[in-house]
């Protein structure tokens, strides 16, 4: 039995950019486009309705923006019934960006980016390995980089050697599979590693884990890239 398709709503208030968002998932062997919204309103409607894998959210929208779309869907603490968002951005919008990440948003992606890039954000949101890009990810979760308590945050988290490289290789974009080859361990090793730093640092899905290891300076020098 084949797999079932990765089900997609879209939400963006200009329609060039909902057209072309539908045109490229839609022709994707495995993704179907099941709503398309104008605003955040009718983005949490159809998100609610249909139950998709993976939403796409504009951060500016009408009557709701992506940040309160974000919030709303992504779940609150206990994470009932949360929903992938990946949220729409631009180069200029790094704080609506920081905010979404603290509303359980799994991944970001900008506004032009590229087919490719498109197709491999919704494929890693639905699998739940949606630090997809390196380049716009970790340069927005750079400037997060040591805000909080740094080395005691570390040892009050309780993270062993092992989980402490896991989760700086998460930070600067690695997926599980190039985690696992780097550090020699099974892939389903890796995916039990990444379920005890999340449970411990309270993250509650891969970006927040990338989030606090910035945070708290898991990250060394050698990783900043320019």
């Amino acid at each position: 039995m084949p797999d079932e398709p990765i089900d997609v709503v879209i939400a963006d208030d200009q329609e060039l950019v909902r057209a072309g968002f539908e045109m490229i998932l839609d022709a994707q062997p495995g993704i179907r486009v099941v709503g398309v919204a104008r605003d955040g309103v009718e983005c949490v409607e159809l998100a609610r309705r249909l139950r998709p894998a993976v939403v796409l959210a504009d951060i500016r929208m009408p009557r709701m923006d992506g940040l309160e779309v974000t919030r709303t869907l992504a779940g609150g603490p206990s994470g009932e019934s949360a929903m992938n968002v990946v949220v729409i951005t631009t180069f200029d919008q790094d704080d609506y960006v920081r905010d979404a990440l603290r509303y359980g948003a799994c991944g970001f992606l900008l506004k032009d980016a590229p087919p490719a890039l498109l197709v491999e954000a919704v494929r890693a949101a639905s699998r739940g390995d949606a630090l997809v890009s390196p380049a716009v990810t970790v340069r927005l979760l750079r400037g997060l980089r040591h805000r909080a308590g740094g080395e005691e945050q570390q040892e009050a988290a309780g993270l062993s050697s092992r989980e402490t490289e896991i989760a700086r290789l998460v930070a600067v974009g690695r997926t599980n599979q190039e985690i696992a080859e780097e550090l020699f361990l099974s892939l389903s090793s890796v995916k039990t590693y990444l379920a005890r730093i999340q449970a411990k640092v309270e993250a509650r899905n891969r970006v927040e884990i990338a989030a606090w290891a910035w945070e708290n300076g898991v990250v060394t020098s050698r990783d900043q890239r320019p």
